[in-house]
């Protein structure tokens, strides 16, 4: 274990984490503070709908951008800037809260702000990445990360619950303003070589970035499939409260299978440390099948201990497979293109839940709970069942032919 934590000696990945640690925890505090904030306003569920649309439309629409700007300058500068404009946005909103000013429409623009500074600073994270450590140690950073994000998911809730319930929505959201001025000041201490400006013009850098998302079949074929899961990863979420209801106990019981997938995601995230697979995308995808068992077992009316078990090993699948997915990524795609392939991704992640929201609701409609859960569970399990078959998934070594030299500062 001691060798898996040597990139922690790195000093630009330790600012880095560090950065990240503070902006994941309020990214994961964020969404109980503003549902809070929101229904204090109207008690309108249609309002919070409003608001997160607000937020998430920038998120898509600006992505692709984000992978050009990261690519085009240095990835630091983008990601600082992102996080003083998410801070600004979060600062407002705090203080239009505390001070009885806020009105529902003032807390959508911000969102909206907020959404298009989120687009620009994620496609740069994978590329930043690959500059703050050497090859032979991207799992291991990638791994730390994941397992600060997993933390995160565990401590941000909670921490927002307790400060709405405390001292109220507006301080909620001021903490997690503070969390994006401490990424900022993290990320201002990195010391990376200079970029030089490209000179192509920015449409020539987005067309190339397509041409290298499409020429790597095991790339486009990965992204598709996490998309299809994304989406239907809404049944969970929309559904699973729902079953908890009329079955299992009600919110305490979802309460726990929640705590369980965070415990697992937290567990995943030292695993990934260890396993080092010759084929790691061949690896990630049979982890990936472990994660529709919570579907299915919520499907057969399985107990509350039962769906928490399968969280848990839920939590492990998504870190070790997202794990080992970024660190190929990172050492097979060029470090000058890698954000906006990144921006793909993530483009294909955030766009398949909104639509997964959308159709989960009418499939309960029309089937009733367990048809709506048995459907949800093989559309999330045959994606990564067809992932195998594709030959450049399976067959996609660890290490490149040529790896590039190592860039990073000590």
């Amino acid at each position: 274990m001691k060798q898996r934590l040597r990139v922690l000696g790195e000093r630009n990945f330790r600012w880095f984490l560090l950065g990240q640690s503070a902006s994941q925890l309020g990214d994961m505090m964020a969404p109980v503070a503003l549902a809070f904030a929101v229904l204090g306003l109207t008690g309108s569920a249609a309002d919070l709908g409003l608001v997160l649309i607000a937020r998430t439309v920038p998120l898509i629409a600006f992505m692709l951008l984000g992978g050009v700007l990261a690519d085009r300058l240095p990835r630091t500068a983008v990601m600082i800037g992102a996080d003083l404009a998410r801070l600004a946005c979060q600062g407002v909103m705090a203080a239009l809260l505390l001070t009885g000013h806020a009105q529902v429409w003032m807390l959508a623009a911000l969102q909206f702000v907020h959404g298009g500074a989120s687009a620009l600073f994620t496609p740069a994270v994978s590329g930043l990445i690959r500059e703050t450590v050497g090859t032979e140690s991207l799992q291991d950073a990638n791994a730390l990360r994941g397992f600060a994000q997993s933390a995160a998911y565990v401590a941000g809730p909670a921490l927002a619950g307790l400060l709405v319930a405390t001292a109220g929505a507006g301080w909620a959201i001021a903490v997690d303003a503070a969390t994006f001025a401490a990424s900022a000041a993290f990320l201002g201490l990195l010391r990376l070589p200079a970029k030089p400006l490209p000179a192509t013009r920015m449409l020539r850098d987005l067309a190339e970035g397509w041409r290298e998302f499409r020429a790597r079949r095991w790339v486009w074929s990965f992204i598709g499939a996490a998309s299809l899961v994304n989406m239907w990863q809404a049944a969970l979420h929309v559904l699973g409260p729902v079953a908890a209801t009329a079955a299992l106990g009600g919110a305490g019981a979802w309460g726990l299978i929640l705590a369980c997938f965070g415990a697992g995601s937290i567990a995943g995230g030292a695993l990934a440390l260890a396993v080092k697979p010759v084929h790691p995308l061949r690896t990630a995808v049979c982890w990936d099948l472990v994660f529709p068992l919570q579907l299915l077992l919520l499907a057969l009316g399985a107990p509350a201990a039962g769906v928490a078990a399968v969280a848990f090993l839920g939590g492990v699948s998504l870190m070790v497979s997202n794990t080992l997915w970024e660190t190929t990524l990172q050492r097979h795609i060029p470090e000058d293109r890698l954000s906006r392939v990144s921006s793909y991704e993530w483009l294909g992640s955030y766009a398949g839940y909104p639509l997964g929201l959308l159709l989960v609701p009418a499939l309960h409609t029309g089937l009733g709970l367990h048809n709506a859960l048995w459907v949800a569970f093989l559309c999330q399990l045959l994606p990564s069942l067809a992932l195998l078959l594709v030959r450049d998934v399976r067959d996609i070594g660890a290490v490149p032919a040529e790896p590039e030299p190592r860039r990073t500062g000590t």
